[in-house]
């Protein structure tokens, strides 16, 4: 396999690796009212980086699998549309915190065989 090919495997894994992650790490930070700038600014503070592309399209998948729920501020001159977990959202959050240490711990014992 040449270096481009194992290149382009490591990035296929990562990609769907973030993915998943970005999602949870979206909705743990949408347990106060966030809008999608606001949300763009933390994230890039505390290193975790996503694009504005990517982050608004997953707000509205979210909202639409009742995750999120969403209102608009208008009291401002630039309306903007809040976010906030959802009632489901907050059990769907906790419930992925279960598995996530679930599977964290076995990911540290199948990699530490390895490494």
């Amino acid at each position: 396999m040449s270096k481009s090919q194992l290149d382009e495997v490591i990035h296929s894994f990562l990609v769907e690796m973030k993915r998943g992650t970005m999602t949870i790490i979206v909705l743990t930070q949408l347990q106060t009212k966030q809008y999608g700038y606001s949300l763009l600014t933390v994230l890039e503070k505390k290193k975790t980086g996503i694009e504005a592309g990517t982050l608004y399209p997953l707000l509205r998948r979210l909202e639409k699998q009742g995750l999120l729920q969403s209102e608009w501020d208008t009291s401002e001159s630039r309306p903007r549309k809040f976010y906030q977990l959802s009632d489901l959202g907050k059990e769907v959050l906790e419930r992925i915190k279960k598995e996530w240490d679930l599977l964290s711990n076995q990911m540290d014992h199948f990699l530490g065989e390895v490494l």
